[in-house]
């Protein structure tokens, strides 16, 4: 027998000739799952830090939560995030099983031909408009972040930093449904696994970084979600009184004040981010100790719950001019910089509170930790990271070339002076107006920006049959889905569209960089596993819903696009009916 048939003999507690039954009773049960996401880390940033690098930590691993989690845990080398890798369809992967092509979700801004514009401008500059039931649709650009707030200049959203938050009036309408507005939750296609275990009487929770991320309850009222908290990331930083972090610091003020002062959103800080993801960490420990988020009433313990994490996104992005502080990585091998490492280790030992907290608590033996990302950033090797700039070599992007041929709609077109503008990060997302076709504009940004002199950047262009073959045809229903861009433009490694002088990496795009990340599965069950098969963070979805002995064929998108459970994890855990 090989070592490897061995090891799989031995982790299903049985030996080949058991019987099913005895098979079953063998089996560790799960009643809680841990999902978190550490937003932005790379499979190598997890293999660098429980392994060690030259140089960092003098050469010791500098992980050791995450370490110890691995020696318990199934790690999956080759997952990858949604396509595109943005924050909403990552999330979005995680928890339906699903890619754009079923969810719907492309990004958190994007763009709908079937919806009409809000009642009301959004925060970031959505237009408002009419919508008449019935009419034919024009379209509108959609948004699913901050400017989707009551206020986005509170911590709270302007209420209570979850679905309350929301103001109705800045979302889009559905004509073909008395022009109601899309709440988050409905712009989502496709059910989730918070919805599936809500439905089964388990008790869900999530937190996350807009009160647009309510998202994750999934098609109906909102409320699949039992507790939901996502106080607002992009709001001014404020002092945190009574928060500490995990390693130690005070947020009571803020350890970086030139930020606050500044204005500056908890994103322009290395040290206030840390303060910011504890908000979330706080709750997570409040929900093992059987209190809601705030610590105001008992509740029981969900069975699923989960976080995600900004500290590492922001250390692999961050340029702080106040302090002289850059981000990212030193080389092409993901050695990370000082600001960066110090946001690894922060995560590292927020995620270590938890463990602890849940041994004290005694739910430990029967929780899987679930550890994974919406999305990676790019590039690692942090010098090929290359901006926008007036003297090249890359000038424009693709957005703005088809905008000044007029093919693009007012709500998508960069030279809108009061619009929130394209998608465009490190991929560019078209959504054409009726002026040009695609064949049109895809001939124009050839003869733009051709490989000879590449003043936008361009890698790939992807239109057509191309485009269809992942995401659907675009244009309107029922044929066609008017979600799908007209054209998407993958750019050579290291190009980036936003502009911004104060990164240096992005997320997005198509890139290894953007869509390879940390997938890794713990319980004290487990044996130490490494998997080399490709899998997808969709996967995720069908396996906890397995672990908790669910049905995987529960989820829409999973039946739609036949997404498996991961390698190994459905074989492993009892599928008896749980204890609630």
């Amino acid at each position: 027998m090989t070592l490897r048939k061995l090891a799989l003999t031995l982790l299903l507690g049985t030996s080949l000739t058991a019987t099913a039954q005895a098979d079953d009773l063998d089996r560790p049960r799960i009643r809680h799952v841990l999902l978190i996401s550490i937003d932005g880390m790379h499979s190598v940033d997890f293999i660098n830090c429980v392994t060690g690098l030259p140089g960092v930590n003098g050469g010791m691993p500098y992980c050791p939560t995450l370490a110890k989690l691995k020696r318990s845990g199934l790690d999956y080398l080759d997952a990858q995030t949604s396509r595109p890798s943005d924050s909403f369809p990552g999330l979005m992967a995680i928890v339906s099983g699903g890619t754009p092509r079923t969810v719907g979700a492309f990004y958190d801004v994007a763009y709908d031909r079937a919806l009409q514009p809000p009642a009301k401008t959004t925060g970031n500059g959505v237009a408002g408009g009419s919508c008449v039931p019935n009419q034919v649709p024009t379209g509108t650009t959609t948004e699913y972040e901050e400017g989707i707030d009551l206020d986005k200049s509170r911590l709270d959203g302007g209420a209570d930093s979850g679905i309350a938050s929301i103001d109705s009036m800045r979302l889009p309408r559905d004509p073909a449904h008395n022009c109601n507005p899309v709440f988050p939750w409905n712009f989502v296609r496709t059910n989730t696994i918070f919805g599936v275990a809500h439905r089964a009487g388990l008790r869900t929770a999530w937190f996350d970084k807009h009160p647009a991320y309510a998202a994750v309850s999934g098609p109906g009222d909102g409320t699949n979600l039992d507790d939901f908290y996502s106080p607002e990331i992009n709001s001014p930083s404020v002092n945190l009184p009574g928060v500490k972090t995990s390693t130690g610091v005070d947020c009571t003020k803020l350890p970086d004040q030139s930020a606050l002062m500044a204005g500056g959103d908890y994103t322009t800080s290395f040290a206030n981010i840390q303060c910011y993801d504890q908000l979330k960490v706080n709750g997570i420990l409040a929900l093992i100790d059987g209190l809601t988020h705030d610590r105001m009433k008992p509740a029981r313990t969900p069975n699923l719950f989960g976080m995600n994490f900004q500290a590492v996104s922001v250390g692999q992005k961050l340029i702080e001019t106040t302090l002289n502080l850059k981000g990212g990585y030193l080389d092409s091998f993901g050695t990370p910089s000082v600001p960066l490492l110090g946001e690894i280790r922060y995560v590292d030992s927020a995620i270590g509170s938890m463990v602890a907290d849940l041994k004290a608590r005694g739910f430990y033996d029967d929780t899987l930790i679930v550890i994974t990302a919406k999305h990676g950033q790019s590039p690692v090797d942090s010098p090929r990271y290359t901006g926008i700039t007036k003297t090249g070599p890359v000038t424009t992007s693709p957005a703005t070339i088809l905008d000044g041929a007029g093919c693009l709609p007012s709500s998508e077109s960069p030279s809108n002076p009061t619009g929130i503008g394209p998608t465009e990060d490190d991929v560019s997302l078209i959504w054409l107006d009726a002026s040009c076709t695609t064949a049109q504009a895809v001939k124009l940004l050839e003869t733009t920006s051709p490989a000879s002199n590449n003043i936008a950047g361009i890698g790939e262009i992807m239109a057509g049959r191309q485009l269809a073959q992942l995401f659907g045809a675009p244009g309107l229903p029922p044929q066609n889905d008017p979600r799908t861009p007209d054209i998407v433009v993958t750019p050579n490694i290291g190009v980036t569209y936003s502009g911004s002088t104060k990164k240096m990496a992005e997320h997005g795009g198509f890139a290894h960089d953007d869509t390879n990340v940390i997938m890794l599965l713990s319980n004290p069950k487990l044996p130490a596993l490494t998997i080399g098969t490709p899998v997808q963070t969709a996967q995720v979805a069908p396996s906890i819903l397995k672990v908790l002995g669910l049905d995987p064929d529960a989820l829409e998108s999973v039946r739609i696009e036949g997404t498996e459970v991961l390698p190994l994890i459905g074989g492993i855990f009892s599928d008896r009916d749980r204890d609630r």
